[in-house]
């Protein structure tokens, strides 16, 4: 009887969690990727500090501000890039519309459609069932929402960095047990540890999927290869689903510029072929040694991740559930659950 009304009291508890990581999204989503940035940035200037002969002369201020730089850069690039693809896409608009017209006829004569689409027809069917005022409003809305998550993301990241070297104090006076504070420290480390190795294996794993994603769009002359390069290494952070999404996008941007089905199916089955082997060998291993889940504990993550929080979720649902599993270890009511959702049920 002890153990069932644990088990409601368990499962009303993991509810009333979910809902609130639901309707608090629009705060959490912010502060826990300032958080990430966060470890980025520290994880960064540790790094550097093992650069052999400069790395332990440099202040740890030298070492945090050229961490910041570095990842402003790399966001500021990002930007430029998109920017700069989207004048080249604007000035080559005539060109694809000319294309994927031709590839609709195409299609349209495939199937036996007697009248053949035009671009009037087309608009007309089109705009018959979109409301385009909604539309753009919904846009700008969005991109509004972007703008402004990302200020109040490097608010947080700001702060966060600040308090940093304060931290180690506060948790030194979580309790007055020096067992209970080792306890924690070493709950803790195995958090660094596990997280800073993901996000380090993933990154590399992601730039050398772009770098070979990028040759081989550029060997077939694909527009913008660069662009889709990047949007592929970002995706590949997003389990399974993401290097679907980066091979599709790639796709329609070849059926849009190129008019021969066969150069199209060719580029998907090198760009597929690259996601196979990057993301069945070299992915899977170097991820389940670093974070030690289960294929079906990611996949599950990523379902109960996105639902919660939209698409921020599915990139921050591995590392999430990592954490979980740490702190569910550590507790022996809880230690079984967290063996189960290991790989091989080492904690």
């Amino acid at each position: 009887m002890e153990r069932l009304r644990a088990l409601v009291y368990g499962a009303v508890l993991l509810l009333l969690i979910g809902w609130l990581l639901h309707v608090g999204k629009d705060v959490l989503v912010p502060a826990v990727l300032g958080a990430v940035i966060v470890y980025v940035i520290v994880g960064l200037a540790q790094v550097l500090e093992r650069v052999p002969g400069v790395g332990p002369h440099l202040p740890r201020r030298v070492r945090y501000v050229f961490s910041v730089l570095l990842i402003g850069f790399a966001f500021f690039m990002l930007a430029y890039l998109v920017m700069a693809n989207m004048e080249r896409a604007i000035a080559l608009a005539p060109q694809y519309q000319a294309s994927l017209l031709a590839a609709i006829q195409r299609v349209a004569v495939q199937f036996g459609i007697e009248t053949e689409p035009t671009w009037t027809t087309l608009r007309h069917d089109l705009f018959a069932r979109i409301d385009l005022q909604r539309l753009l409003g919904s846009t700008l809305l969005s991109a509004t929402a972007i703008l402004t998550t990302f200020l109040v993301v490097f608010v947080y990241a700001t702060f966060l960095l600040v308090e940093h070297r304060a931290f180690e104090g506060k948790r030194a006076r979580l309790s007055e047990d020096p067992t209970r504070v080792a306890r924690i420290r070493a709950v803790i480390v195995a958090l660094n540890a596990r997280i800073g190795s993901y996000l380090a294996l993933k990154t590399l794993v992601s730039a050398l999927l772009g770098l070979v994603s990028w040759a081989i769009m550029a060997l077939y002359g694909l527009e913008f290869a660069l662009l889709w390069a990047v949007l592929i290494a970002f995706l590949n952070f997003v389990p399974y689903i993401g290097s679907v999404l980066g091979v599709l996008l790639a796709v329609l941007m070849a059926v849009v510029q190129f008019e021969e089905p066969g150069v199209v199916l060719s580029l998907a089955a090198a760009l597929a072929a690259a996601q196979f082997v990057i993301g069945n060998f070299l992915d899977p291993y170097l991820m389940g040694r670093s974070l030690n889940l289960s294929g079906f504990t990611i996949l599950l993550s990523l379902a109960v991740w996105f639902e919660l929080w939209g698409v921020p979720g599915a990139f921050l649902a591995v590392p999430i559930t990592a954490v979980v599993v740490i702190v569910l270890s550590e507790f022996p009511g809880t230690r079984p659950l967290a063996v189960l959702l290991s790989k091989d049920g080492r904690l």
